[in-house]
């Protein structure tokens, strides 16, 4: 008996194996949708031309700005494209053929390490800088996935790496925007960089410091160890990027200029300049772990700020300063919460100023609580200004969150606890600590907190604590709406509640003799007076 055959040509192996991996990510289906609209009927393939303007970044009516590159930022992304489609697909005559338009789609979309899409991604800037003629000192030995980057960077070349990572990150999330495109200001990212990476720091001041003007340079394999250790989600904004540029040529018309003619919206640092939470620093928080937190800031600050008023809760320059104020705003969100300071320390006395102002900043996954004690299962701490810092949990101790009113009773204590709001450390030793009056912020050394990670909140920080003067207070909601209207819903409760107690039945005081005015006046003016006592 002889095999039976099938009416269906066979797939070669090649492609069987390219459409298994694009399937495993779930982007099997969109890929063939972008390749039967776009490929030549004839050729039975996608000019290179048309691939190179889908991921391009320049479109008409939309211009770059980005304040320590103005120059360079632009002609970068005006080669991106070109960049992209030279590194991950290989053309033939007639253009890009599925097996190799499936394939480049591995190349950058594929479930790979971390460590390994980063190499991808430097290997595109190295490429986008020199056909920009920015010259940078990067190169691989190798084309080997492994092989690692030599060479240096300079701090303004790291700009350009996170503004190209940033504009990417936003234009995978804002395809159909109109307006101009400003990176907002990074500087707090590069100067964590730099710390990280240069071990001869005399003469640098990060309190006071041009990084459009420093001149040190950052080793590529340390730069390497400082994102994975810092901001690992950062070459995440290739695979965005490719994947949302994929996802329109499926949904946009027919032709690609008619995608180009739209330009994108407008969104700039000055956007969220009135905040402590910028644009810029939330996009860094963003790309320090994988989350839900992380997606729902994401979410709320690289769409133009479009959501940036629904996530407000508190902010001390808004809704009042002290602990009550601040209470009467968290109480009952039951989600996730990013809570910043901003403050400023040090003395300014005849001319000669030394104040240092600084952001730092603390997330819970949890609401907050009134306790005397420290609570919480998780959370990160911040520095957010001048230099960036995150410190994780360590899983040692479990004390993430203090926060504390005075007690309803107004008992005597012999022993108070602390009223205020605190992260880490121990009750009177706590790692941050703001007052009850929000007015001040006392932040001491790592020794003495097993929660979160060791670490300078601030830079040069010594052993003593350091006290500062509060400028602002912030509380930003991340538990999205379902949280929001649980808040809303518990709001409106405790105010029916609080009508209920205010109301008092008249009936009860209707005698004057039983009126608790009667039983005070006469107190007052024969407190010795004999008094019968019913029973």
């Amino acid at each position: 008996m002889g095999a039976s055959t099938s009416s269906e040509p066979r797939v070669p192996a090649e492609q069987q194996e390219a459409e298994n991996v694009a399937a495993s990510t779930g982007a099997l289906p969109i890929l063939q949708k972008a390749f039967s609209k776009f490929a030549n009927s004839e050729t039975n393939a996608i000019p290179l031309e048309n691939l190179q303007q889908c991921f391009g970044f320049a479109r008409e009516g939309r211009s770059y700005y980005a304040e320590n590159a103005k120059d360079s930022f632009p002609v970068l992304l005006d080669h991106l494209g070109s960049s992209l489609v030279d590194h991950f697909f290989i053309s033939g005559k007639g253009g890009i053929n599925w097996v190799e338009f499936v394939k480049g789609y591995n190349k950058c979309c594929a479930r790979v390490s971390a460590s390994t899409l980063l190499n991808k991604f430097i290997r595109v800037f190295i490429d986008v800088t020199r056909k920009a003629d920015v010259p940078v000192n990067l190169e691989f030995e190798s084309e080997d996935a492994d092989c690692k980057a030599n060479g240096y960077l300079l701090p303004n070349h790291v700009f350009l790496l996170l503004s190209v990572c940033w504009a990417m990150s936003w234009d995978g999330r804002n395809l159909k925007g109109k307006g101009n495109v400003s990176v907002p200001d990074l500087s707090h990212l590069v100067l964590s960089a730099v710390t990280a990476c240069v071990e001869d720091k005399d003469g640098f001041d990060v309190w006071n410091c041009d990084i459009s003007s420093l001149e040190v340079q950052l080793p590529a394999g340390k730069f390497v160890t400082w994102v994975m250790s810092t901001v690992p989600c950062l070459p995440d904004c290739l695979t965005l990027y490719f994947h949302a540029r994929l996802k329109m040529l499926v949904t946009e018309g027919d032709e690609l200029a008619s995608s180009d003619s739209s330009s994108v919206e407008e969104i700039s640092s000055t956007a969220a300049c009135d905040y402590i939470l910028t644009q810029g620093r939330a996009w860094t928080i963003s790309i320090t772990q994988r989350s839900v937190v992380n997606e729902e800031i994401s979410r709320a600050f690289m769409s133009s700020g479009a959501g940036m008023n629904d996530n407000l809760i508190y902010r001390s320059s808004t809704h009042g300063r002290g602990l009550n104020r601040f209470w009467s705003r968290v109480e009952g969100y039951h989600g996730p919460l990013l809570i910043l300071v901003a403050a400023s320390s040090g003395n300014d006395h005849e001319g000669n100023s030394a104040i240092k102002k600084f952001v730092i900043g603390a997330q819970t996954n949890e609401g907050l609580e009134n306790k005397d004690i420290f609570y919480g299962t998780t959370g990160c701490l911040y520095s957010l200004n001048p230099v960036f810092h995150v410190f994780p949990p360590t899983g040692k101790e479990k004390n993430f969150v203090y926060s504390h009113l005075h007690p309803t009773g107004r008992a005597y204590q012999s022993h108070p606890k602390p009223v205020g709001v605190a992260f880490g450390g121990t009750p009177g030793n706590e790692r941050i600590y703001i007052d009850e009056d929000f007015s001040k912020v006392t932040i001491r050394h790592h020794a003495v907190d097993k929660t979160y990670q060791s670490g300078s909140l601030l830079p040069d920080q010594g052993f003593l604590p350091t006290e500062a003067l509060i400028s602002e207070v912030e509380v930003w909601g991340l538990g999205g709406k379902a949280a929001k209207e649980v808040q809303d819903s518990y709001k409106k409760r405790e105010d029916l509640f609080t009508e209920q107690r205010r109301k008092v039945d008249l009936k009860t005081f209707s005698n004057w003799e039983d009126s608790p005015e009667k039983m005070m006046m006469d107190m007052v003016s024969d407190p010795n007076a004999a008094r019968r006592e019913d029973r």
